[in-house]
């Protein structure tokens, strides 16, 4: 308990100036005292994402997204220390490269220890051994799922399906992961189109999942155009087959791709996201050892130190869990995009536009417009689709809004409009009614 005295000045009347600066620095020092730095309150009808009120109640669900790290800690570095590392900078599940079963089951314990799941891969033994492999481990409560390969073409998907169903039948419970390749790949590799190839592979090899590894930042600051059209494609055929779509981020440098930063993360998850991914990853979360590719600024270099990435991949992470609650288990409604240039294979936002939209105006500003279900509400999210410039922008509904906040907290609008700042790469989320 605090008591704040008042002292007379002259003739015992309290300068009203003076009384306003000294009540402000005692709520100020008041404030600090009852839980250390507090937000500031909203001004619903300025501009950017300011911070909520001090008495905020209203919050997003709680939800836990999975964030998968792939190409995690060697096993020469596994500790439960590091264990613990990878878990406070938000990841979920590990994914290292691992090829004996000793040090794969000593990932498993060690993940269990830190609270965090694992994708599990030993080598070819997971292939020629499985059975005895997979009665092994399948109980293990650190167990997500067994990894088969990387980015496979339409002549490898026979021979995954058949391992695929192996597996299955010892292990129904458990995630069965492959990752396929980007659109940008000539279809003399695949064996056909790639939307044929992704049909052909959620047909073929029935996974629990449909992931995808697609890297649009170039060094040049351009993000490749077949990017979009990769994630409409990859969206569609997931909810064509029931499947969670799993999608990534690039965290570690290597030519033509630069060093991330919040923007680049921002970019690529939150349009992820906006397309309705439900399990995002980071290549790569450990740098792999230079060679065909040159692999650097990794969140943890080669010789096991953080580097600046971990942190912008710490608070990115942090930044997603808090509103995890519109994303993990939703639907996707439609997804647009509007401003500059738009890319191929997506859909212009219209005119007139889609309900509950009124107006939307986001001055030459380039955005994707993702409408998502979840639960009682419709989300609109916009996601900056430059990760280099911000833009200004007024959005209007038709409907009662609340926006959600970074932190997860939810303001209502008072009437119905807003007028805002979004940042390189980010998003905004406004929460209505369906």
């Amino acid at each position: 308990m605090f008591y704040f005295q008042f002292v007379s000045l002259g003739s015992n009347t309290l300068d009203m100036k003076l009384f306003k600066k000294f009540a402000a620095i005692a709520i100020c020092a008041l404030l600090a005292a009852c839980g250390g730095d507090k937000p500031t309150p909203v001004n619903p009808n300025g501009n950017d994402d300011p911070k909520p009120p001090v008495n905020q109640t209203e919050f997003v669900p709680e939800a836990e997204m999975p964030i998968l790290a792939w190409y995690s800690i060697p096993p020469a570095y596994a500790t439960l220390e590091r264990y613990q590392e990878l878990k406070k900078a938000g990841f979920t599940i590990n994914f290292s490269h691992i090829y004996t079963l000793e040090d794969a089951m000593q990932s498993l314990d060690l993940a269990q220890q830190a609270g965090i799941k694992v994708i599990f891969t030993c080598g070819d033994a997971l292939n020629t051994d499985t059975e005895n492999i997979v009665n092994q481990v399948k109980n293990h409560p650190a167990l997500c799922g067994y990894f088969l390969r990387d980015e496979p073409t339409n002549a490898d998907l026979p021979a995954l399906a058949a391992w695929a169903d192996r597996i299955r039948t010892l292990d129904p419970n458990h995630e069965i992961y492959l990752n396929l390749f980007p659109n940008y790949v000539d279809e003399a590799t695949l064996g056909s189109t790639y939307e044929e190839h992704v049909k052909l592979f959620t047909k073929t090899v029935k996974t629990t999942m449909l992931s995808f590894d697609h890297y649009p930042v170039l060094e040049s600051g351009v993000v490749r155009g077949g990017w979009w059209a990769n994630l409409e494609i990859i969206s569609r055929e997931a909810a064509a087959a029931g499947l969670p779509m799993w999608a990534f981020t690039l965290s570690t440098a290597h030519h033509p791709y630069p060093i991330a930063t919040m923007a680049s993360l921002r970019l690529q998850l939150y349009t992820d996201l906006a397309y309705g991914a439900q399990c995002l990853q980071y290549f790569t979360y450990w740098c792999p050892t230079p060679g065909t590719w040159d692999f650097h600024d990794a969140p943890i270099a080669e010789d096991g130190t953080k580097t600046a990435v971990y942190d912008i991949v710490k608070a990115m992470n942090k930044e997603i869990q808090a509103r995890a609650g519109v994303w993990v288990g939703c639907k996707v409604q439609k997804v647009y995009h509007v401003g500059g240039e738009i890319p191929y294979g997506v859909t212009t936002l219209p005119n007139p536009l889609p309900e509950p939209l009124k107006n939307l105006d986001t001055k030459g500003g380039e955005a994707v417009i993702s409408f998502i279900e979840n639960g009682d509400y419709l989300y609109a999210m916009m996601v900056n689709r430059s990760h280099l410039q911000g833009f200004d922008y007024t959005v209007s509904f038709t409907k009662d809004v609340a926006q959600v906040y970074a932190d997860g907290s939810i303001v209502n609008i008072p009437g119905r409009s807003a007028n805002r700042h979004l940042d390189p790469g980010d998003c905004a989320i406004f929460r209505l009614n369906k």
